[in-house]
């Protein structure tokens, strides 16, 4: 089952990078403007509005969820990107820059899905697409709550920890709602 974990992760990813790299060209990394804590705020927008949806069971905008759910895994990339890149000045950087920062953060992400995989036997595939978004919902909440105090924790992982959990939930959204092409 792992592997078929796998596959479908990085076919997930595939496609949420395409999309990054199309949007990189088009809008170049005008993101890095952002604060870490309007990059939650998006994701935030991205997640309310999935359960929105869900609880409604209607829309009337015409993007589905699945592409709500690309829009965390990306934001959170980007989330993760702003802790790591060093540069903060530079705002302009090309697709071909980041790429590898991309794939790092993915393949990290990929690591830690394994390890909770091993463990935890896999239980997100006996999950609720809804419960999923409540959990990403509440990972928000930490995340709001720890920018709150200025990154400050007793004994909780800190906010990229909890991004790279709220992009491996969109990853489990997007396999059982058969996003994969």
């Amino acid at each position: 089952m792992i592997n078929k974990t796998e596959g479908e992760y990085t076919q997930v990813i595939k496609e949420c990078k395409a999309l990054f790299e199309k949007k990189t060209k088009d809008y170049g990394t005008a993101w890095r403007i952002l604060r870490l804590p309007s990059i939650t705020d998006q994701i935030f927008i991205k997640a309310q509005r999935i359960r929105s949806i869900q609880e409604k069971g209607t829309q009337k905008v015409g993007e589905d969820i699945s592409n709500e759910f690309v829009g965390i895994i990306n934001y959170c990339i980007i989330a993760i990107m702003q802790l790591r890149i060093e540069d903060k000045g530079n705002l302009n950087l090309s697709y071909e820059e980041l790429e590898p920062l991309y794939d790092q953060i993915v393949n990290d992400t990929l690591d830690l899905l394994k390890n909770k995989n091993h463990d935890y036997g896999e239980a997100w595939r006996e999950m609720r697409v809804s419960s999923i978004t409540d959990i990403i919902l509440m990972k928000l909440m930490r995340v709001k709550q720890i920018e709150d105090n200025e990154g400050a924790v007793l004994v909780s992982e800190g906010v990229d920890a909890n991004y790279q959990d709220m992009l491996n939930y969109s990853v489990f959204a997007l396999i059982k709602l058969k996003f994969i092409k």
